[in-house]
């Protein structure tokens, strides 16, 4: 099976790199073909994205290692398409 979309729930703090930069990081990963990140809440520290990923064959483990040395953190999946 592979994953073809993924909607994630992220809090990612509002120092470190930008929303673009994290897109554009994550449309890099191997079998990802779009990236949509968009920002839900501002809070004092924090944004609140969906980020909708979408590819061929996407790998979760790359796609939250991503995320995270960008400074966010998956709050929670919210949407998985898989298909064989």
């Amino acid at each position: 099976m592979a994953i073809v979309r993924l909607v994630l729930d992220v809090l990612k703090s509002i120092r470190g790199p930008s929303i673009i930069d994290l897109a554009e990081k994550l449309a890099e990963l191997e079998g990802v073909s779009t990236v949509s990140v968009k920002v839900n809440e501002v809070d004092v520290e924090t944004l609140t994205l969906t980020v909708i990923v979408e590819g061929n064959d996407i790998t979760f483990e790359d796609v939250r290692s991503v995320i995270e040395d960008m400074g966010g953190v998956i709050h929670s999946v919210d949407e998985v398409i898989a298909k064989s």
